[in-house]
């Protein structure tokens, strides 16, 4: 992940665009999940690791897709564009060294998927069975608000997206993304793993990341700065996170 981020770095400076750091943060992530998933360690069936592995690959390949689609139709990502403007002259040294705190911040993530298709019960059962459910949930609902999101800049309509799962949450694809994350804790529990009970650590890592650190947080600011009471209108009637039918709601 280190080297993926470093990577992003220098992609970064040679295209000027910061839409492309997310990218290669999801292929790195999603090589280093699939790589670990298949490293050939502990009693486990060969089954698990390839099951894990290939949920690993999907989610890599559908948001990482999604979000080189949309990188090609803009000039910066608004989140890191104000960073670099903050940073001024020193934005290059600061933003490699977000990076790198960005891999390290991965190491959860990573580790949810490699206890998930280690664990050691001998066979495929119902756990597994669940765990893929959960994922299939979280992928299929990012992909829905996704494509809503994308119709909607579409349309022209213009304004706040209050369309569809935007109009049950602020963030639907950051809810189904936290969801598609406990697939790897659901597996990883059932599989009877000593220390499987630390793959739940990945929920809760991409859950802070989102709500607390490089999601909601600064999407939302860029969100009042363009729309205005548009957007603060769409706050106090919308939950920020959990799909929840409009009405009151807090920011």
């Amino acid at each position: 992940m280190s080297a993926s981020m470093a990577l992003a770095s220098v992609i970064e400076r040679r295209t000027g665009n910061s839409g492309w750091i997310d990218v290669v943060w999801t292929f790195g992530l999603g090589a280093t999940g699939v790589a670990g998933a298949l490293l050939p360690f502990g009693t486990g069936p060969v089954s698990r690791r390839m099951l894990v592995a290939a949920l690993a690959l999907a989610w890599a390949l559908r948001l990482g897709l999604h979000i080189a689609r949309r990188t090609r139709g803009i000039t910066e990502d608004p989140r890191y564009a104000k960073l670099k403007r903050d940073w001024g002259a020193a934005a290059p040294r600061q933003l490699a060294r977000m990076l790198q705190m960005q891999a390290l911040a991965s190491i959860p993530l990573g580790m949810g998927i490699v206890l998930a298709a280690h664990g050691p019960a001998p066979s495929l059962g119902w756990g597994d069975l669940i765990g893929v459910l959960v994922f299939v949930a979280g992928i299929a609902g990012g992909a829905i608000a996704d494509g809503q999101l994308r119709d909607f800049a579409r349309s022209g309509a213009g304004g706040v997206c209050d369309r569809g799962l935007w109009r049950w949450s602020r963030h639907p694809n950051y809810f189904f993304e936290c969801l598609l994350w406990c697939s790897y804790a659901v597996i990883a529990l059932a599989g009877g793993y000593a220390f499987g009970w630390l793959a739940l650590l990945a929920p809760a890592c991409i859950t802070l990341l989102l709500t607390r650190i490089s999601g909601i947080p600064p999407l939302e600011e860029h969100m009042l700065a363009k729309h205005g009471d548009a957007y603060r209108a769409y706050q106090a009637r919308t939950s920020a996170l959990i799909p929840l039918p409009p009405g009151g709601a807090t920011p």
